[in-house]
């Protein structure tokens, strides 16, 4: 077995976490490959992300590209299946709680080759979420389990996942924020978009938000009331952009709409932000870090840390607006709180664990 590590990313949200560990591994001399599954294959939701974060150009693009969550994952799993039973490695691990986490899950799973999942054990526990179930089957079957917070690593234990498999290690997407925090310019990216000194972030992506026609019309509503006490710019997914058109989202004339930003861009963006909207993972830790305000529209979080030790709380559609004129009118506490080994060396103690596996 001539490879000992193989990385599985493949969607914007992985890179950031898997970047710590791939540099760590390098400096201890391991043998890495790592696979781009093509899931995200916009140029602006993918390869930026390599450039910025200093990420060698993957070793494999699988090129998969968009489909059904049936069509997507299928297509991940025969191309990886083909590449390890060409060069099995190992060790694979898979970040996060995508398509391509569960495929590159599956298929090392079934070919009998150890896995690692980066960021197990978080829970909405709310089975309407594609990603729960992801997270769900990756952990039961994962041989080393990463985990970002105390809750994860309760879950898991509750769930029946040996002690042994499950390390507390921290959060390495928060390292990647942390080394690149001297590159969020406030000042450069508000002047790039014309921005006034306070102004609001969106982004908004998720089915349950965007899929149904009323949810969409509702969440137009709710942002539109946002957009009338600050200016909004909403950097656009690909995903649910036509149906966010059609509601009439981009229609009021304080939203500013733009193409999906580079990893550098958005924080930027978000730094500056006087509240953050949001129906991401991601964004309610990079803004807990960051002490930015965040409303997370949504029913349930897996990621409670950020709540509890962070800036975000919870807002339905409906009390959007208000909770935005809340937040803006509460002044910001001096220091916040920092979820426990959010420190910057998440990936060293990832990359220790693996060398001891290996």
């Amino acid at each position: 077995m001539s490879v000992r590590v193989l990385h599985v990313t493949g969607a914007r949200p992985n890179f950031p976490k898997a970047s710590p560990v791939v540099h760590s591994l390098r400096e201890h001399g391991v043998d890495q490959r790592l696979v781009h599954t093509g899931q995200h294959y916009d140029e602006r939701m993918s390869e930026v992300f390599f450039r910025q974060l200093g990420l060698s150009e993957p070793d494999v693009n699988l090129g998969v590209g968009s489909g059904t969550h049936a069509v997507q994952t299928g297509a991940i799993m025969r191309g990886l299946e083909r590449l390890l039973l060409h060069d099995p490695p190992r060790l694979v691990v898979v970040y996060g709680d995508v398509n391509s986490t569960l495929a590159g899950a599956l298929v090392a799973a079934k070919l009998g080759i150890p896995f690692a999942h980066v960021e197990a054990g978080l829970r909405s526990f709310n089975r309407t979420m594609p990603e729960e179930i992801n997270r769900l089957v990756t952990d039961r079957l994962a041989d080393l389990l990463f985990a970002t917070s105390p809750d994860a690593v309760a879950h898991l234990g509750s769930e029946g996942v040996p002690s042994e498999r499950i390390h507390f290690v921290g959060n390495p997407m928060i390292d990647t924020l942390l080394a690149n925090l001297d590159r969020f310019d406030v000042v450069r990216v508000r002047a790039a978009l014309r921005l006034p000194e306070r102004y609001l972030v969106a982004t908004l992506h998720r089915p349950g938000n965007v899929d149904d026609a009323g949810d969409a019309a509702e969440l137009t509503k709710a942002v539109h009331g946002a957009a009338d006490q600050l200016p909004v710019v909403m950097p656009v997914h690909p995903r649910g952009r036509a149906s966010l058109a059609a509601a009439g989202m981009f229609d009021h004339p304080r939203i500013q709409v733009v193409e999906p930003m580079g990893y550098v861009e958005f924080l930027s963006l978000v730094r500056g932000a006087a509240v953050v909207i949001t129906d991401s993972g991601g964004v309610q830790e990079e803004t807990t870090m960051l002490g930015i305000p965040c409303l997370t529209l949504r029913p349930d979080t897996e990621r409670p840390v950020t709540i509890t030790h962070g800036t975000n709380r919870l807002v339905d559609r409906a009390g959007l607006a208000a909770a935005v004129q809340a937040a803006l009118e509460t002044p910001r506490p001096t220091r916040s709180a920092t979820p426990p080994l959010w420190d910057g060396r998440a990936g060293e103690r990832i990359a220790d664990v693996i060398l001891d596996f290996l």
